[in-house]
């Protein structure tokens, strides 16, 4: 059944979309509680501009993903953080970090739920990782190095 949706549904679309959906979910779910309405003739013409409109915020969605993904093709990052000398990290980098990394070396901010790592990211190296942007996804590269501490640097100079 094809419906205009009133409301954003997560999943399913957001408002003044046309979208088809069983018929049971709605029958018993998005018409009862008033969260979309049956796209007859009549609601179409009633509803054109907002369709449109939302047609067109559409495109400009999917615009903005392609620059995105475009964006963080073939990109690595670069973190340090602390190691061990075996080259074990002592707190594993996070999502969270590679998110911040991204926005101050390129200027991309991309949420957090966008970034699927393989594996936890304990070791230095290249570690690849997967960012989903809309309905794309791009694998970049995360540098890890191992960061050398400040204190360690001191006393090798003071013994000079």
């Amino acid at each position: 059944m094809e419906v205009l949706l009133l409301i954003d549904i997560v999943g399913i679309g957001r408002k003044n979309d046309l979208v088809v959906v069983k018929n049971g979910f709605a029958l018993n779910c998005l018409l009862p509680e008033r969260k979309a309405i049956v796209a007859t003739p009549g609601v179409r013409k009633r509803f054109a501009e907002h369709i449109k409109k939302r047609a067109l915020e559409r495109e400009m969605e999917r615009e903005i993903v392609q620059s995105v993904s475009n964006a963080l093709g073939g990109k690595v990052i670069h973190i340090s953080a602390k190691a061990s000398k075996t080259g074990k990290l002592y707190a594993a980098l996070s999502e969270q970090h590679i998110v911040d990394t991204l926005a101050s070396e390129y200027g991309i901010s991309v949420p957090v739920s966008a970034i699927t790592l393989e594996d936890h990211i304990k070791t230095v190296g290249l570690h690849p990782v997967t960012v989903a942007v809309g309905a794309q996804s791009t694998t970049i590269q995360v540098d890890v190095k191992a960061a050398v501490e400040k204190e360690k640097e001191k006393e090798k100079a003071e013994t000079k």
